[in-house]
C-alpha cells in the first residue's frame, strides 16, 4: 500500500530544497550531483522523482520549456524553515517556546559565537518592541 501524499517535506525532499535554495537554477543533473558531491549518491531517476514531487507540492517551479528542464525554489529557506519549526513547536512542545528553548540549552553548551548572535537577537528584539 502506497505511502499518502503529504504537503510537508520528506527528509531527501529537504536534501534537494537544500540545493535549490544555493540560488540559481538547476536542473535534475545538477542537483544529482550537488548531493553527489556532499556524500548522497542518489540514481538521477531518484532525483528526477523528487523534484517531480516537489513541483507537484508547489516548492519548485519550472522555468524553461526545452529539455533539460531548469527548477527554481518557490518558497523561501525561511518561510520553510519557519513554517517547520512552528510545526515543531506546536507538537512536540505543545507551543511552548520556553521549553523548545530549554531543551536545545540542555543538548549542549552554547559556543561565544552562537551566545553572541542569541544576545544580539535579543537586543533586537527589545528595542522593536520599545519601538
Amino acid at each position: 500500500m502506497a505511502r499518502p501524499k503529504t504537503k510537508e517535506l520528506t527528509e531527501r525532499e529537504l536534501e534537494v530544497m537544500h540545493v535549490f535554495w544555493g540560488g540559481e537554477e538547476q536542473t535534475v543533473a545538477d542537483v544529482r550531483d550537488r548531493l553527489a558531491t556532499e556524500g548522497r549518491d542518489l540514481a538521477y531517476t531518484t532525483v528526477a522523482t523528487l523534484v517531480r514531487i516537489l513541483l507537484e507540492k508547489n516548492y519548485l517551479k519550472q522555468t524553461n520549456d526545452e529539455r533539460p528542464y531548469r527548477y527554481l525554489p518557490i518558497r523561501s529557506f525561511e518561510e520553510v524553515s519557519g513554517n517547520l519549526l512552528g510545526d515543531l513547536l506546536s507538537r512536540v512542545f505543545g507551543g511552548s517556546r520556553e521549553q523548545l528553548l530549554v531543551r536545545l540549552m540542555d543538548q549542549r553548551k552554547l559556543t561565544a559565537k552562537e551566545r553572541k548572535l542569541l544576545q544580539d537577537v535579543l537586543k533586537d528584539s527589545n528595542e522593536q518592541k520599545q519601538k
